[in-house]
């Protein structure tokens, strides 16, 4: 059974990620931040459905958590998985802040930097000595790295270096045939952010040309799809999939 790891499994992109990869035969591992219930309804699910998964607090802003959290995982490898690795990494935990530059804080920016580039970075390479060769990182970007939209500069900032960090991971990884490819979702019904209210996903509608937002379920299908066999010579890649936004 391949074994995947899923930050922010707890709902969202995460949660129907974590339950498509498990219909697919994966065994999961998925963490939350601040939302047991939710992280154990995901599990919950996925073992009501034959599947195998387990859940972990983690907090991916919280670099000095990281070595213990490795070592959890290295434990329940043993003995819900049989196996000492693990195959598959996808860096999706994440928040929103919509913030002109003119008014973003120090604070709010070193937020933004230590979750979404900061974590990405360390955890990886925290979790790399547990990957088994042949495995794959994805991590999870944005359309707002290729189009500009007020008020979201330093979460499309760190997205941005995200997507650069993925090529350089797929660059330094290869030797052990580990691919690194990026998701980049465009508008979609999360609760990133606030979530979205009538008004606004209207105007997200129309900026798309299939003329709607996107699904969660539609963006993890993408994910577990690249995770395939099927798709093992993709690597180095962001993939949009954002229904044709602002083309």
């Amino acid at each position: 059974m391949k074994v995947v790891i899923i930050t922010g499994g707890s709902r969202g992109i995460g949660a129907s990620t974590a339950r498509i990869c498990a219909a697919r035969g994966m065994g999961v591992i998925l963490t939350y931040n601040s939302n047991p219930d939710a992280a154990e309804d995901v599990v919950a699910s996925i073992a009501s459905a034959g599947g195998t998964a387990v859940t972990f607090r983690l907090d991916v802003g919280d670099t000095k958590s990281f070595p213990a959290f490795r070592d959890a995982i290295a434990s329940v490898l043993q003995t819900s998985f049989g196996r000492a690795d693990f195959d598959f990494l996808v860096n999706n935990a994440g928040y929103g802040l919509y913030n002109p530059i003119a008014t973003v804080t120090e604070e709010q920016f070193e937020g933004l930097f230590d979750v979404h580039l900061k974590g990405p970075f360390f955890l990886t390479q925290t979790l790399l000595p547990l990957m088994a060769d042949g495995g794959h990182i994805i991590n999870m970007t944005s359309a707002t790295v290729r189009v500009a939209t007020a008020g979201v500069a330093p979460y499309a900032a760190f997205k941005g270096g995200l997507e650069v960090l993925t090529r350089y991971m797929a660059k330094e990884f290869g030797d052990r045939k580990i691919r690194a490819n990026s998701i980049s979702p465009g508008a979609t019904r999360t609760q990133l952010g606030g979530g979205l209210n009538d008004e606004f996903e209207a105007l997200l509608s129309g900026m798309t040309s299939l003329g709607r937002v996107g699904e969660p379920e539609e963006i993890g299908g993408v994910i577990a799809s690249l995770l395939s066999d099927e798709n093992r010579w993709i690597n180095a890649q962001d993939i949009e999939v954002a229904g044709g936004y602002i083309i």
